[in-house]
């Protein structure tokens, strides 16, 4: 192969406490944020009204927090996740600074481990990923870890470094946009009923809604994202893997079910932090996507008596709607709980919401 092209990296190639560089900074533009509205039908108002952004104390409108993710993401997949098998999960991931349109975002990646399957074609692999905005402000930072293809499964690597990541985002690690005021908050153009003190730990919120995802709409997706993975971007390499076509982008996936939040949380501000995440099943062209959420606590935010937080656990659902029928989180395999396989995403995440006044 000519050394002009890049085959990506391969499971052998990862070496932990490598510091990785990712290509092709991207500039987010107007036009990107309402692609990403076509996308996946996103509602919540302070990514769609200047004017209502402005009168909360921002610039004007912020691009989509997981726009902003995707954006991140994407510059790592050539690097990381280009042999990939699937993304894994998430830890660990903060919001730490509004985008607009306009801004330009590059990323930088840190392996903090590896460890080889027992099959011994692949293995997964753990980064650390920071995007930082052009004035090199940090935007976000998060961990994943992605399976990784080996470039030659006939040989071990003995590769078992496997590093601890954080459980949660703890409260006072919660960073909420200093520009942020709610003296002129109005709650009509969200239509929400419910503020931070209608919610209540245990709490389930069936969220109604389904979607389908149609080929056409994730491919413009992952394109708009620059995520170029084989199994999600190349048809022809995806018939020879398990499951003989592409998979959807888990990140996608995860837009999809949280524009569907928006039936029963339409008030909340903005995403904070992921505690963490699983992408416990494929999702395909044509399936319809259903979720759920459980309010797992609540919190104030120091300094903030007009702002709280809820920690939510969203999950989403394939082609079963949790309306219709009972669908629980998990089942019984094997003598083990695993993922009931109708549960394609498992979420842990803090999103910020007005207090009543």
């Amino acid at each position: 192969m000519s050394q002009k092209t890049d085959p990506g990296n391969f499971f052998e190639d990862f070496e932990t406490g490598a510091t990785l560089v990712h290509a092709v900074p991207r500039t987010i533009t107007e036009g990107d944020c309402a692609l990403y509205i076509a996308l996946t039908g996103d509602r919540f108002p302070l990514h769609c009204s200047v004017e209502y952004a402005r009168s909360l104390g921002y610039e004007r409108e912020t691009v989509n927090d997981l726009l902003l993710f995707h954006m991140v993401f994407g510059k790592t997949v050539n690097d990381i996740s280009l042999n990939a098998v699937a993304n894994l999960g998430y830890a660990g991931l903060r919001f730490l600074k509004p985008a607009y349109p306009g801004d330009t975002v590059r990323t930088v990646s840190e392996v903090l481990g590896k460890k080889e399957n027992r099959s011994g074609k692949n293995g997964v692999v753990w980064v650390r990923s920071t995007g930082t905005n052009q004035r090199g402000e940090k935007v976000l930072e998060y961990c994943r870890w992605v399976m990784v293809n080996k470039r030659d499964p006939g040989t071990p690597t003995g590769a078992s470094d496997s590093p601890d990541l954080p459980s949660a985002v703890e409260p006072q690690e919660l960073v909420v946009p200093e520009s942020l005021t709610l003296e002129r908050y109005e709650a009509w153009p969200s239509g929400a009923r419910a503020f931070f003190e209608d919610y209540e730990k245990g709490e389930r919120i069936d969220h109604v809604d389904g979607m389908s995802i149609e080929e056409s709409e994730h491919a413009i997706a992952t394109r708009l994202y620059q995520n170029t993975a084989k199994v999600h971007f190349n048809n022809h390499a995806a018939a020879g893997t398990h499951f003989g076509k592409r998979l959807m982008y888990g990140g996608h996936v995860i837009s999809i079910a949280r524009t569907l939040t928006f039936n029963g949380l339409s008030n909340l501000l903005g995403i904070l932090a992921f505690n963490g995440g699983t992408h416990s099943g494929p999702t395909f062209a044509g399936d319809t996507i259903y979720a759920w959420s459980e309010v797992l606590d609540t919190a104030d935010l120091p300094g903030r008596s007009d702002v709280g937080a809820l920690r939510l656990r969203l999950v989403a659902t394939n082609n079963a709607n949790a309306l219709e029928e009972d669908i629980p989180l998990k089942v019984e395999k094997d003598g083990k709980q695993v993922y009931n396989p109708k549960v394609v995403l498992d979420l842990d995440y803090w999103a910020s919401i007005p207090k009543r006044r």
